[in-house]
């Protein structure tokens, strides 16, 4: 993995950007020698993907719903599939009705 330090990275942020992008990899950025950050590459299909794993709202939703399936609140969509298809709904009956 490369890396950089922020003082490079702000001289040449551009061609660090098309490194990283041509390679494919990402490239570490240090500030007295320590990781402060990274620039990954990412492509149009992993964007969405990756705004929704870091948004504060899908983080939370996320959160409860495991705490919801740990506590038996919540079953898997295949076991919903089950009970439903196991105990379909009641159709009420129609009426004719005529016409006079």
């Amino acid at each position: 993995m490369a890396t950089v330090n922020v003082r490079e990275l702000a001289r040449n942020t551009s061609k660090v950007i098309d490194d990283v992008s041509k390679r494919g990899r990402a490239t570490l950025v240090t500030r007295a020698g320590r990781p402060v950050a990274a620039v990954v590459p990412i492509s149009s299909d992993a964007l969405e993907d990756w705004i929704l794993a870091n948004a504060p709202e899908f983080v939370e939703g996320m959160r409860l719903a495991d705490e919801e399936m740990k506590q038996g609140k919540t079953a898997w969509l295949d076991e919903h599939g089950r009970i439903v298809r196991d105990n379909p709904p009641q159709r009420a009956a129609r009426r004719s009705r005529r016409r006079g």
